[in-house]
């Protein structure tokens, strides 16, 4: 058996935010506004251990994919593309037209998950007003997006 087939993906509990939050910031990547979003959580575990996290934003007028987080010591085994199809999955069934997602690290990943690069003039209003778009990422961040 792999090390991959032993590592488990369910929805994140309220109990994991806390490792979630520490996750994030260990990896450089934004925690304002996690808590909020913290419901349309996907977690990956592995004997327990928490070692990835992917959070869904919803709006309107599409979704944020955003908190897409794998610990360095588990990268390359397909923990991040399984945390992504799992919120794709669950965007459909909120029955959002598109996710859009800002990255300074991955902008090479996303494009093998059938996202495109496309401008921040291009999102909805409503996943404009995100923290994420608003404060957490900078404006040089690369803008992907994936319809549903």
């Amino acid at each position: 058996m792999t090390g991959a087939s032993m590592i488990a993906i369910m929805p994140a509990q309220p109990d994991d935010v806390p490792a979630i939050l520490a996750l994030l910031s260990a990896n450089g990547l934004p925690t304002d506004g996690f808590e909020a979003h913290a419901a349309n959580a996907y977690v990956a575990r592995r004997d327990g251990e928490l070692i990835g996290a992917a959070a869904l934003e919803g709006y309107l007028d599409g979704g944020l994919l955003r908190s897409v987080v794998v610990s360095t010591a588990c990268r390359g085994e397909r923990i991040g593309q399984r945390l992504v199809e799992h919120i794709v999955d669950l965007a459909r069934a909120k029955r959002l037209p598109a996710l859009y997602l800002l990255t300074t690290t991955a902008a090479d990943f996303f494009p093998k998950l059938g996202f495109v690069v496309t401008s921040r003039e291009s999102v909805p209003d409503g996943v404009r007003q995100s923290l994420e778009f608003t404060t957490a990422c900078p404006a040089s961040a690369a803008v992907l997006m994936r319809v549903l």
